[in-house]
């Protein structure tokens, strides 16, 4: 096999190392157009994950970065003059040259022929002279450019300028301090890379960058300006240069990562912010996975398959964690004023990698500091402390959310209802919600969608009501009020989602004549003012049977596209009249209808109203008219709002992945300081407690997790070994609030050998 590798980073040589590695008879080429000694930054950071796979696949490249590592558990942070500190991380680092130097070597020990100050032919020559071509040439990848058709690149930049630097001293922890200046909030990372040097990374939001005079100063005023800024953090100190210069983080995402026998690797194929440390990372752990599939795949096309099928997940899931904590600092400002303990355990976990519960394995001092500044009382996890709305207070942090069960007749919610809602009652929430209850008939999703527009329906609720008062006291139940608008009329979920009836459908309206899929879902009649009068005054009466009903705490459901949300999206109002047109007018039906509910509904009683923060679609809600929606709608008297995103149009992109909906709560909640409902796959308690902890929510709503298993809370506090009364099991079932053993190999293990006592002296 002839291979050629396009870029003398990490990744293409030790992606050339192992490859002849694994077989010497490999004739393998690399190409750098920079000298053996150019490099860009400074330091690397690699994982113990990484670095175990190295020593498994490498035992000499292992052995030589083992010599070189300098080491170090701490994270300093400084809020506002203050240091809080952070052990228990565990990170090696070296410096860039050092580690290409390691690399040049065991790739000339190993006969891989360095051809270096030398431009590498394109890749399509390559691929006609060699078996197998390893485009590892970077984020600005030519070979990626050239075949854009096939690999299929989205590439996204992002707010902040930053450059990086290094510091001719070693702190002795990783250390992010940030500046307030007259400009804007600018911020700094450092962690040393050697005995005696550390790489620094300045960085702050573009339009700061701008109005601190950076876009008109050269690369050494630039550099020099940095170093009086953050002059305490670096001791008075200059800072240097290794051809640094401003830029801002691209993050690339290909669809393709082969074309034939040429392969991408690394950053060019896909790129991660430098706050979680992962490029060099990603670039090493890639050149692992292709060698290893080379040598057990029996054919090329096999081998290329299994390395991306093998690397996407765990490269998705890394993207995820940076993009997480790529917003987070770009949305700095918003948190200086958490308390700050608050603010470090922000900080720590705004990847979401890190959660509460292995930082308190890490550093357990300092969570325990975190939690008593929250208001934990001793042995109390956060999840577990109450919290109030209005009149209601709620015994802990947990919500069932609203769930569409599409088995109501008539609207008329029965013993199905009255089980399901029951047993999540039972199983220890703080809150448990209804599914959307709808208006009117013409207001459902679906023939089996609930309803509160009789007051026979109000009676069947009423008995749900009461049974979660009387078997479950303590619980609230609250009920989520909605109208279908143009997503409805459609078959049970099950049947076929967002499909039409294929008979007895009744006519749609909406907030303009667009219909949810165009040829498939009926076209929806655009609202005038009589039917706009109507459908706010059945909000009110539903509202007033909701009370009668004795439901705890009411919501307004304006999000997923449904009525109210139709008319807050630019996507699905197009509306000319005083109902659209700006934000302003498309919040005006949603706001008289939240009035008008707030007003029919018991003062002391709290409401809160559920928004799609996003649409995850070009020329949808954006984050930021998110945040004025929910100001909109916190002045007219919500209580919380319940941040949810998407499901407007179809043709959404939603960005999946753990806790993904959380961002957009923690923005609004930091924003207008309103109490926040986080949603959308939030599935462990040790997110919910990381999530309130943080200040990214007060309550946290939680769906599938209490349809596998409706004790989830109660399961919750017994993992956690707490037991006091925030999550009571029900005296029935109090017998099996222990977990029960699973067999034999839970028991002891029998003594099967004798020691014999040392002699007395």
């Amino acid at each position: 096999m002839r291979v050629a590798v396009i870029g003398g980073g990490p990744g293409g040589l030790y992606a050339a190392a192992l490859l002849k590695r694994l077989d010497p008879s490999r004739d393998i080429t690399v190409w750098e157009r920079n000298a053996p000694d150019d490099t860009f930054g400074f330091g690397v950071v690699l994982s113990d994950e990484t670095l175990g796979g190295i020593e498994h696949a490498d035992p000499a490249v292992y052995a030589a970065l083992q010599a070189e590592f300098v080491r170090w558990d701490d994270i300093d942070i400084v809020h506002r003059g203050r240091v809080l500190t952070s052990g228990g991380h565990g990170f090696a680092a070296l410096g860039r040259r050092r580690l290409l130097e390691i690399l040049h070597e065991r790739c000339a020990d190993l006969g891989v022929r360095l051809r270096f100050r030398t431009e590498a032919p394109p890749a399509a020559e390559l691929a006609c002279e060699y078996d197998l071509v390893v485009a590892a040439d970077g984020v600005h990848s030519r070979t990626r450019e050239a075949h854009a058709d096939v690999f299929a690149p989205h590439l996204t930049t992002h707010r902040c300028r930053y450059i990086w630097l290094a510091a001719d001293f070693a702190f002795d922890a990783f250390r992010f301090e940030i500046a307030e200046t007259e400009h804007g909030v600018m911020q700094l990372h450092g962690y040393p890379f050697s005995a005696d040097a550390s790489t620094v990374i300045v960085e702050m939001r573009e339009e700061v960058w701008r109005a601190a005079g950076f876009d008109e100063l050269d690369d050494e005023e630039s550099i020099a300006r940095c170093a009086k800024i953050f002059a305490d953090a670096l001791q008075g100190r200059p800072l240097a240069s290794n051809n640094s210069s401003w830029t801002a983080f691209r993050t690339v995402v290909s669809d393709r990562w082969s074309h034939g026998n040429i392969v991408l690797l690394g950053d060019a194929a896909h790129t991660a912010h430098f706050s979680i440390g992962s490029g060099t990372k990603l670039a090493v752990e890639d050149a692992l996975a292709l060698a290893a599939c080379v040598e057990e795949q029996p054919g090329l096309d096999r081998a290329l398959a299994a390395y991306e099928a093998e690397r996407r997940p765990v490269v998705e899931s890394t993207q995820r964690a940076a993009a997480a904590s790529l917003r987070w600092f770009e949305d700095l400002a918003g948190y200086l004023d958490q308390p700050p303990r608050q603010f470090a355990f922000n900080l720590l976990t705004r990847s979401r990698r890190v959660t509460h519960d292995n930082l308190r394995l890490r550093d357990p001092r300092f969570t325990d500091a975190v939690e008593r500044d929250f208001g934990c009382p001793p042995g109390t996890p956060p999840m577990f402390t109450p919290f109030r709305l209005r009149g209601l207070t709620l015994r802990n942090r947990v919500v069932v959310s609203p769930m569409d069960m599409y088995s109501a007749v008539d609207g008329v919610p029965g013993d199905f209802h009255l089980v399901h809602l029951g047993a999540r009652a039972l199983g220890g929430a703080g809150l448990v919600m209804t599914e959307m209850v709808c208006v009117s008939p013409e207001g459902r999703i679906t023939p089996g969608c609930a309803g509160l527009w009789t007051p026979g329906q109000a009676a069947a609720w009423r008995r749900v009501t009461d049974f979660v008062h009387h078997q479950s006291p303590g619980t609230a139940i609250g009920v989520q009020l909605g109208h279908s608008g143009r997503k409805g009329s459609t078959k049970l979920m099950w049947e076929g989602i967002d499909q039409p009836l294929d008979s007895g459908n009744w006519p749609l309206v909406a907030a303009s004549p667009i219909p949810y899929r165009p040829g498939v879902n009926q076209v929806p009649h655009e609202l005038h003012r009589a039917a706009l009068t109507d459908i706010r005054e059945q909000f009110a009466a539903a509202a007033r049977r909701a009370a009668r009903a004795g439901f705890d705490l009411l919501e307004l459901h304006c999000a997923h596209g449904y009525l109210l949300s139709g008319f807050l999206s630019p996507l699905t109002n197009r509306r000319t009249d005083a109902y659209g047109g700006s934000l302003a007018g498309r919040l005006r039906f949603p706001l008289e209808v939240f009035d008008a509910v707030r007003a029919a509904w018991p003062g002391e009683r709290p409401m809160t109203v559920r928004i799609s923060a996003t649409d995850w679609a070009p020329g949808g809600t954006t984050a930021e008219e998110a945040v004025e929606i929910a100001r909109a709608f916190a002045e007219h008297g919500a209580d919380a709002i319940d941040v949810s995103t998407g499901q407007v149009v179809p043709d959404e992109r939603p960005e999946y992945g753990r806790s993904y909906q959380t961002p957009y709560a923690d923005k609004i909640r930091n924003a207008l300081k309103v109490p926040v409902i986080a949603v959308g796959a939030i599935s462990s308690w040790d997110d919910v407690n990381s999530l309130l902890l943080a200040g990214r929510a007060d309550l946290c709503a939680l769906a599938r997790p209490h349809l596998y298993d409706p004790h989830w809370t109660l399961h919750a506090a017994a993992d956690q070994g707490y037991e006091g009364p925030a999550a009571p099991w029900p005296l029935p079932y109090r017998a099996g609030s222990r977990k029960p053993p699973t067999g034999r190999t839970d028991a002891p293990k029998p003594r099967l050998s004798l020691t014999t006592p040392a002699p007395r002296p």
